[in-house]
Formats: structure tokens, sequence, C-alpha cells
């Protein structure tokens, strides 16, 4: 605790004046319409993750009959792109200075771009070659990922800006995630109820290429309404967020990439940016694996894959209450760690024994139960996970602002945008690499999978997975952010406005 004291005296000492604008004092406890508003902003990118993540490789490999190299290759490079983007929108945001604050323009001209590059993506001119379709795929779904980010970016960073309390932030991030899945896992099944429904021609229902139009204009709207339904709901708290420092003059080139390579220093940040790397690239590689096994090793029809669906439903609002009694009594770190772990072995076990024959066959009726049940416990506690993480992040912004002087919670979060566009794109490109050496074909019907095929994916894919789950767990060792140590950090910067005579007052 000495050690702890003098080292927060000798980053006071050495932190630049804080900007104006920079504490909360005097705001208003948060409205349960804002915290509502807020989450429901959550659901436009959980469309978008379940729609890239689980049906476009899907769609563009086994409706359009694209080769999967073609395909992975194109959403991969979507993600590049969208991670090198991520890192200055953030950065953009942090020294943004309007009437409307510096997140809300943001998030308003992001919401039209996002739903219509969305809608694109699933209606491919006809008449183009393989190489052309990926280079349509690349193109609509990387104007999609970075408008969508840009709206992500900001409405996350905004959760620092709401509140430092230690424990509301993860109250926020559970509520935020909650929301997420139901646009996630509600708008899947939504589609495979409605517009995959099983028909004479195509008895399963996601093979079918009508399908995707009224899928497309789904997600479209889900994702517009959701946006908006975010950046109108919280306006009314934009008097009483973080404003930009003022500065004068245009700023250098090379003192953004100074300040940004500042923050990106800190060490709790860099432990939850090596955990993440890992954990998005396993769960990329979960999310575009998932669908080859339900539809090909468990023989699951569109009704019960939209069943199975809602198990996330189950699994996001057990989590949600559960996240911050888990982080109260644990701690964030612990719990993070813990629940990822448990989780994900829980959700290899089918796999697992599947392969040794020891799992329900198809058409068994204990099969999907069983599927459903493993599906919500893994799915709650790895959400226990990612909730807990979230709010770690929001509490690297006040570690950094001791340290440097300025809250820079688009930077921050924008960086974990970059590292989880890479590594969803390493798991997806994984994913195409695995299908590959399965010599899983294009176009398959379900009598031509062979067992061996099915026997190879579950072989390279569990060790994969666990590995890389447990790699990111190990690095989250190395997070040193407790409770005592934020609340420290809070009262610091308390004390470093008061002593500059800067403490914050809403905004005229």
């Amino acid at each position: 605790m000495a050690s702890r004291t003098i080292e927060q005296s000798v980053a006071n000492d050495r932190a630049p004046p804080l900007a104006p604008g920079a504490a909360m004092e005097t705001a208003p406890p948060l409205s349960r319409l804002l915290r509502v508003s807020y989450g429901v902003g959550a659901i436009a990118n959980g469309v978008k993750n379940v729609s890239f993540s689980a049906y476009l490789m899907f769609f563009y490999n086994q409706v359009v009959g694209v080769p999967a190299a073609i395909v992975a290759a194109a959403l991969a490079l979507t993600l590049v792109i969208d991670a090198i983007a991520d890192p200055f929108l953030g950065r953009w945001s942090d020294i943004t200075r309007t009437r409307w604050g510096r997140r809300h323009p943001f998030i308003y001209v992001s919401a039209v771009p996002t739903a219509l590059f969305f809608v694109l993506v699933w209606m491919p001119p006809n008449g183009l070659s393989p190489v052309q379709i990926g280079m349509w795929v690349f193109v609509t779904a990387m104007l999609t990922r970075v408008s969508i980010s840009a709206f992500e970016i900001n409405t996350q960073a905004m959760t620092a800006e709401l509140t430092d309390d230690y424990g509301e932030r993860t109250r926020l991030f559970s509520l935020r995630y909650w929301f997420l899945y139901m646009g996630q896992y509600g708008f899947s099944a939504i589609a495979l109820l409605v517009f995959f429904a099983a028909t004479p021609e195509f008895p399963r229902g996601q093979l079918n290429p009508d399908s995707y139009v009224g899928f497309a204009w789904l997600g479209g709207g889900m994702i517009l309404f959701s946006m908006l339904a975010c950046g109108l709901g919280t306006h009314e708290r934009i008097p009483y967020l973080r404003q930009a420092e003022s500065r004068a003059g245009r700023i250098p080139a090379k003192t953004h990439f100074r300040e940004m390579f500042t923050a990106f220093r800190n060490r709790a940040f860099l432990a939850i940016f090596g955990f993440g790397v890992f954990k998005f690239t396993a769960i990329g590689l979960y999310a575009a694996t998932a669908l080859y096994f339900n539809t090909y090793l468990f023989g699951l029809t569109s009704a019960q894959l939209a069943l199975l669906t809602l198990d996330s439903v189950v699994a996001a609002s057990l989590a949600a209450p559960l996240a911050p009694v888990m982080s109260r009594r644990l701690g964030k770190r612990t719990s993070s760690m813990l629940f990822a772990l448990a989780g994900v072995a829980l959700s290899l076990s089918p796999l697992v024994l599947a392969y040794l024959d020891l799992f329900f066959a198809r058409g068994d009726p204990r099969l999907l139960p069983t599927l459903f049940a493993i599906g919500a416990i893994y799915g709650a506690m790895v959400a226990i996970s990612l909730i807990n993480t979230s709010s770690m992040l929001a509490d690297v912004v006040e570690d950094s602002a001791v340290r440097t002087g300025r809250y820079e919670a688009g930077t921050f979060f924008a960086a974990a945008s970059f590292m989880q566009q890479c590594s969803t794109a390493i798991g997806l490109a994984v994913n195409g690499v695995i299908l590959t050496w399965a010599s899983f074909p294009a176009k398959v019907k379900i009598d031509q999978v062979s067992d061996a095929m099915l026997d190879s994916l579950i072989i390279h894919y569990v060790p994969v997975s666990f590995g890389l789950w447990a790699i990111g767990c190990a690095m989250l060792v190395f997070y040193p952010i407790d409770r005592a140590r934020h609340e420290s950090n809070v009262e610091a910067l308390k004390s470093k406005r008061h002593a500059a005579g800067s403490s914050h007052r809403p905004l005229k």
C-alpha cells in the first residue's frame, strides 16, 4: 500500500493538469430510461455480429457457391481495414468539441450508413465471378464495419463518462451485453423461424437464396432503430459528459501519435489487449464454425437451430445480474479468467464426446435439450467474462489519466475494437484453413459429408479453441487494477482537479 501511495504521488506530480469538464460530481443519477437507451444501442452490433460471423460465410460458400478461401480472405481483409481505422476514429472522437459533445455526433452520423451497407452485403449483383463476388463482399462488409465501429467506439467510451463508480460500470456493461445478446440471438431466432423456414424445395431453409432478402432488410431496420434510440435516449446526458480539452491551433500529427502511444503503454491496457487478441480469435473461429457443426454433425433443422439460439437469451439473462455479483465477490480479473476457462471447456464437451462416439446421435430426443442447456450455461459464463473485461477497460481510463492528465476513453475503446477486429479476422482465416484441411467442399449436401470430414473439423477445432482461451487468460494475470486501486485513482484525479481549480460544471 505504501509503494502504491508513492507511485500515485509521483504520477500526480508528473501528469499535466486535467482538462476542464473532466469530473462528474454535479451530474444527477442515471435514470432508468437512460440506462435502457444506452443498452438498446448494443442491438445493432448484435445483429451485425451474428450475421457476419454465423451466416455470411455460410451464405456465400454454401448458397452462392463461392469457395471458402475467397470468402474468408475477403472477410479477413475487411476486418484488417476496420482495425486500421478504429484507432483514428477513437482519437478523432477524443479531441472533438461540439455543442453535442464528442460522442453523440458520431453516434448520429453513423446510423443510416451502417443500416444501408448492411443490406447491400446480402445482395450481390447477378453474373459476377467468384473473385468479383469476393470484391463485393469486401467493399460492402468493410463499409458496414467501419460505420458501426464509429458508433460502437463512442457508445462504449461513453460508459467511462457516464459514471466513475467501480460497480456501476459493471452493471452498465451487464445491461449492454444483455441487449447485445438479444439483438444477436433474437435476430438469429427470427431469421431461422421466419426467413429460413423449411420448404419442399429447401428442407434446410438456411440454404434457400430467397430467404436472405427479408433477412437483410430486417437486420438493417433493427440496426437503424437501435442506433438512433441509443443516441436520442442518452442525449440529455451530454452536458455532463466530459468534453475534449480545448487546444490552441492545429494539433501536429506527431502529437497525436505520441499521445496515443503513451496511452497504449499502460500495463493494465496491455493485459486486456493481450487477452482480447486470443479471446476474439477464438470467438471468431467459434462463430464461423458453429453452423457447420450444427448443420452437418448434429443434423439440426432450421426450427431446431432457432430454438437453440434462445439458449443465449437465457445466458444473457443469467449473466446480466450475476456479473456484478461475481465482480464484487471475486474481483473483475479473477471472475473474467475463471468463467472464461470453465465456459469454453463446457462448450467443447459435445464435440469431444461426439468424436469419441459417446454423445447423442442425430434425431435423439435428448440431443437438442442437452445442447440447449450446455449452450445456456456456457454462454452465461463467457458473458460474465466479457462483461467484466469491458468494465476493466473502462477503469483503465482513470489509471491512464493519473499519469497523462488526459481522459482518452475513445482511444482505449478504439484500440480494443482494433484488437477485436484483427483477432476476429484471424479466427475467420483459421476457420477457412480448417475447412480446407478437412476437405470440406462448397455447396455440399448433408448426405455427402463423411465422418472423416467431421472428425477432421473436430480434431483441428477443439485444441485450437481451448488453447486460444487459455493463453488469453494467462495474459490477464498481469492486469493490476482492483477496486482499491481504481478508487485511489478516482480520488487522486478529483484532488488534482480541485487543486487546479477546474472542477466540472454542466455545459451551457
